[in-house]
């Protein structure tokens, strides 16, 4: 598919009118604008981007009440349906949940662990199931370990630290220390807060965000967050048994995008992409090991032609949606990480405490690549990381990847690699330049 870029959106700045306005719409209210009042933030990503780092920082920081990944929760209840059929659903839960509202979570029980990726829940698990759906407690959360508020004084009254105290949260000393209290008071708590930040991986497309970006009552912005494919498919690969099932869910979306109209590339195995989809009685006779590959490969296509109609969508946007919308590169976070972090601040009108910048500097130079737990937040080199792809990467694969998302990546300015397989431009120091005006200050 040819793309014919549009003229790029204007700086953030200047759509957005003067910091103090405080919902970046300038004296003007725009659809989904308020003169004053709370402030929602998506963190709109996906697998392996760093989306758990990015989202590290707003749970750090003092006036932000943080959610990770709730979504987790829904796709794991509704478990085989795919990611495009789910975005209404997930549309909802987003909009309840910012409106402090957690009893949608009482929709969905915890699914039981270990079981195979590839068989289903049994019918009665989920939303229409007696299990889990009775009173839910802080402890249902997922992620609820390392949230800050929930681990910290006030809400925790014996906890070791206050929210204010800027540091990753001991999950251990969280368990022991924050007996499960009520979804109600979370959500009481979470009234207090002048802003509200909830990052997910699992809503596919930009689009499906307008209508709350339209709402006047939620002041919504989207912060998205990039990563250079090559590298994603890498650390994809990494925590492979982890993001099997997840990956299948997202894979399956590319039959029912073939019905949109929307744009696929047919790389999969015939029988193979009947098997996934559900028709044609096949199975996937494969190794485990390759079989996990084969989803992933297939999952990051999807992903890469979502990328690609989000960045059509968003440079195609009027200006009042562009000035609530904006952009950042993993690279250019941890590469520039004090500017980047002043940047998306500055986005959502919240201050940058010294104690913040500290901590962002800290992590993204820490003396290993990355960690042995590949979902586990903690300092990394983040030189190391931007190139291990590199290294790591067979040249097929390389090409194969710069073949189904090589569109996504013009658009982001990530070159392509020389017949050797490594990038001309990018051996040292930083991948590119910005995308487009839409990610610099």
């Amino acid at each position: 598919m040819s793309v014919q870029q549009p003229p790029p959106p204007p700086p953030v700045g200047e759509a957005a009118g003067s910091p103090g306005d405080g919902n970046g719409t300038g004296s003007e209210h725009s659809p989904g604008s308020r003169a004053s009042g709370k402030r929602h933030v998506y963190l709109h990503a996906t697998w392996r981007t760093g989306s758990s780092f990015l989202g590290e920082l707003f749970n750090q920081h003092p006036d932000v009440f943080y959610l990770y990944e709730p979504m987790w929760h829904l796709w794991q209840a509704l478990y085989p349906g795919d990611a495009l059929s789910l975005q209404g659903a997930l549309r909802d839960m987003l909009r309840s949940l910012f409106r402090c509202d957690f009893s949608v979570l009482r929709l969905y029980a915890t699914p039981p662990a270990g079981r195979d990726p590839l068989i289903p829940f049994p019918a009665s698990f989920g939303a229409n199931s007696d299990s889990g759906s009775g009173n839910l407690s802080t402890a249902s959360i997922f992620g609820w370990r390392t949230n800050k508020v929930i681990c910290s004084a006030p809400f925790c009254r014996h906890a070791a630290r206050a929210r204010a105290d800027v540091g990753l949260v001991d999950s251990n000393a969280c368990e022991r220390s924050c007996p499960p209290r009520a979804l109600r008071e979370l959500e009481a708590e979470c009234r207090k807060y002048p802003v509200m930040v909830i990052k997910d991986v699992r809503l596919l497309e930009l689009g499906a965000l307008l209508p709350l970006l339209q709402d006047p009552d939620l002041n919504l912005h989207v912060i998205q967050l990039f990563r250079d494919p090559r590298a994603v498919h890498n650390s994809r690969l990494k925590a492979k048994q982890g993001l099997l099932r997840e990956s299948i869910q997202v894979l399956r979306s590319r039959y029912h995008a073939e019905f949109r109209g929307l744009p696929r590339r047919q790389l999969l195995l015939p029988a193979a992409a009947a098997a996934i989809a559900g028709v044609g009685g096949g199975a996937v006779r494969a190794h485990s090991q390759h079989r996990a590959e084969f989803f992933l490969g297939g999952a990051l296509e999807v992903i890469c032609q979502a990328w690609l109609r989000d960045l059509i969508f968003s440079r195609r946007a009027p200006a009042w949606l562009r000035s609530r919308y904006t952009q950042v590169r993993y690279e250019d976070l941890v590469l520039e990480p004090r500017a980047q972090l002043r940047r998306l601040l500055r986005f959502v009108d919240l201050p940058a405490p010294p104690a913040l910048e500290a901590f962002i500097f800290n992590m993204t130079r820490g003396a290993a690549y990355s960690s042995e737990r590949p979902f586990l937040i903690s300092a990394r080199d983040a030189r190391e990381a931007i190139h291990a792809w590199r290294e790591r990467l067979s040249r097929e694969q390389v090409q194969q990847v710069e073949a189904t998302c090589g569109e996504a990546m013009s658009l982001l300015s990530y070159p392509l690699s020389d017949e050797k397989g490594v990038r001309r431009d990018s051996a040292r120091g930083r991948p590119s330049a910005s995308p487009h005006p839409a990610t610099t200050p």
